[in-house]
């Protein structure tokens, strides 16, 4: 019986050999698909356009750029903008309040969406896990102006919170202005905005998966714990890495609205993170070179990671982002 039960759970977890593929000529590929590939041309067009074309500004990252001058009648400045940007404490204060951030939420954050889809995945009943879905992802499509606000209203100095230890003869807390708690709050914050929006690609990773493995499962004796490692983990694996990865990808990029709008209460100190920094060297200081050549390094950090993380998961067997065809 247990060698029964081993067999069925590990041809679960194995992948049955793929067929070799017969390379099709592109021009019989072009043929057949160009329904899709005429869909697909109107979103290219729109990202070539606000997102590509734009990227030939940081030539200004070289200059000592004036928004009064042309472009390329700025005097240039060589490597002379990195220099400063490397060489700015308060650059850096900058990175470690981001990397920190960063960290937090991919430790606290990223989890709990997986932990939801597991949960609600275990709920039998259609139309309480539709009415708990529906209820978890609704903040998703709140501002951040209204998320803070929230927040503000419940635990800040004159909110609901504070309201009910006073009238219990207790000390208030100050959690919207604590530095200290900063971390804490920004993470809690997406955690309650955005968790639920992340559970959704879960549980449809989730619903790929054949009920038969379960049943079979089942009757070989695995428990629930067991089923839930053996089967519901390694299906959605490649998804968690996919995220994990185009998660890094973004490692850099904390949230501007949402830091900004507490950045007075906080302090520069505790909320200053690179997309802020950026935004105040370089719309409200004036200093446009500076501000693009800490954005392009930013960005280019961003890329490494991707490149990275991408090359670990081929490491590990997954497919990541994108696969080179052998």
């Amino acid at each position: 019986m247990r060698r029964g039960r081993d067999r069925s759970l590990g041809s679960a977890d194995r992948a049955l050999p793929s067929a070799p593929r017969r390379r099709v000529p592109l021009s019989k590929r072009l043929r057949r698909d160009w329904p899709f590939l005429a869909m697909v041309v109107p979103a290219v067009g729109l990202m070539i356009l606000f997102m590509y074309v734009p990227m030939f500004g940081n030539v200004i990252a070289w200059q000592h750029y004036s928004p009064y001058v042309a472009l390329f009648e700025n005097p240039w400045a060589g490597w002379e903008n990195f220099v400063r940007v490397f060489r700015t404490p308060s650059f850096w204060d900058a990175v470690v309040n981001t990397l920190a951030i960063t960290t937090f939420q991919l430790i606290f954050y990223f989890p709990v969406p997986i932990a939801l889809a597991l949960l609600l995945n275990s709920i039998l009943t259609p139309w309480l896990r539709t009415t708990i879905q529906s209820i978890i992802y609704l903040p998703h499509f709140f501002s951040w102006v209204l998320v803070v606000t929230i927040f503000q209203q419940i635990l800040g100095g004159a909110g609901l919170l504070n309201r009910v230890l006073r009238d219990a003869g207790m000390q208030p807390v100050e959690i919207m202005t604590n530095p200290d708690t900063f971390l804490l709050l920004v993470t809690a914050q997406a955690v309650w905005k955005d968790a639920g929006w992340g559970m959704i690609i879960f549980l449809a990773a989730l619903s790929t998966i054949d009920p038969a493995q379960y049943e079979a499962a089942a009757v070989d004796g695995a428990g629930k714990w067991r089923r839930m490692w053996s089967i519901t983990l390694p299906a959605i694996r490649p998804t968690i890495i996919l995220l994990l990865i185009l998660r890094l990808g973004d490692a850099l990029t904390v949230g501007f609205e949402q830091l900004i709008l507490q950045r007075g209460a906080v302090g520069q100190g505790a909320a200053e993170v690179l997309d802020t920094y950026v935004y105040y060297q370089g719309v409200i200081g004036g200093d446009w070179s500076f501000a693009a050549a800490a954005g392009l390094i930013k960005g280019i950090v961003s890329l490494l990671l991707v490149l990275g993380a991408n090359k670990l998961a081929h490491v590990f067997g997954e497919a990541g982002v994108y696969r080179k065809e052998s």
